[in-house]
């Protein structure tokens, strides 16, 4: 009987305690991480991979204004993290990428109504080429001195890990170049097209200058991420529903050492790959219901080594092109954290 009125007691304060956390303004909590969201076209439903509908967008800024997160812009988010600064709790950066003309047209006006910053990651030759679309550099200036953060996404738009250094040396200067000629400085940040990284890319990409480079996996940014290769939760028609928006920026922080293997670019590699890490913190006590996922394969087979290591075994090898995996883990909070990664296949060669 003591023990049940215990339990009852103790139900009764969690029961406070989310209720007080439901009224709580925002930032009243502290956070040692956030989510990064992304996003390409806005309107275009040509393009319905890339794209966002008008309607989806607004359900998003909606649910940022009202649903209690803080958003800020990207640069001051991971200036925080990498110095071990606390965040407020529920901290969204929103990223946008390629320049399209809709963002220009539809994506900056209701992002500027509702007071939301935001980056916007560039790919230079398109500018230069006048290609039908995109914006132009006159558009990205007026961009930049209304306070939009602008960064790079080399001048080609090319496959980076499937290039040589060379060619994404060549690259990222070229690119670099037209930043300082147009805008007047040259990008520290740098989204990697399509998401696609290697090690060697990431090592060329510092060596041209860049301190953080985003991928396009599925994940919340923590002090122990790899800065090189960091995630960000990607939305189009098909993944853009108020639910999964939700569910994405209310994320919490997989933080895991050891994950392997290190190079997310399976030339010449293990396929599938041997994909396995270690988790360090309060995750490890409900650590038994974790559950991952690949892509086109569904749910793969998870195996728990000892307290804190988990291994993931997909059944089959991954095809050609980008393969993703997600583990989650529900919180006793009703939040999920969520680790995400990218693998990159390159096609066969044809002899």
């Amino acid at each position: 009987m003591f023990t049940s009125a215990v339990r009852g007691k103790r139900s009764l304060v969690w029961i406070f305690f989310a209720f007080f956390a439901a009224l709580a303004p925002a930032g009243s909590f502290a956070a040692d991480s956030a989510v990064i969201v992304m996003y390409h076209r806005f309107g275009e439903s040509r393009y319905p991979s890339t794209n966002t509908t008008v309607g989806q967008f607004a359900a998003h800024l909606q649910e940022l204004k009202d649903g209690n997160y803080v958003v800020k812009p990207v640069p001051e988010i991971l200036a925080a993290i990498r110095s071990g600064t606390e965040l407020p709790d529920k901290t969204v950066g929103i990223t946008i990428d390629d320049a399209f003309l809709s963002v220009y047209k539809i994506g900056w006006p209701m992002l500027r109504k509702a007071g939301l910053p935001f980056t916007l990651f560039v790919a230079t030759d398109p500018l230069d080429r006048k290609t039908s679309g995109y914006m132009s550099w006159d558009q990205l200036r007026e961009l930049h001195k209304a306070g939009v953060t602008i960064s790079s996404q080399t001048a080609t738009h090319l496959h980076m890990p499937h290039a040589t250094d060379k060619q994404n040396r060549v690259n990222l200067e070229a690119s670099n170049a037209r930043f300082k000629a147009e805008l007047g400085f040259i990008p520290k940040i740098i989204a990697y097209p399509y998401g696609e990284y290697s090690l060697a890319v990431g090592e060329v990409s510092r060596a041209a200058g860049f301190e953080v480079g985003f991928g396009q996996h599925s994940g919340v940014i923590y002090k122990g991420s790899d800065f090189l290769y960091l995630p960000r939760f990607t939305f189009n028609e098909a993944f853009g529903d108020i639910k999964r928006f939700r569910l994405a920026v209310r994320a919490l922080p997989f933080k895991v050492s050891d994950l392997t293997p290190e190079d997310p670019y399976l030339k010449n590699k293990q396929n599938p790959p041997p994909f396995g890490f270690t988790v360090d913190g309060g995750a490890v006590k409900r650590l038994s219901r974790i559950a991952c996922y690949a892509s086109r394969q569904g749910k793969v087979n998870v195996e728990r080594l000892g307290e804190h290591r988990i291994e993931v075994r997909a059944p089959k090898a991954f095809p050609p092109g980008r393969t993703r995996i997600n583990c989650t883990l529900l919180e006793k909070n009703g939040r999920w954290r969520w680790l995400g990664m990218q693998y990159l296949v390159p096609k066969p060669q044809r002899d």
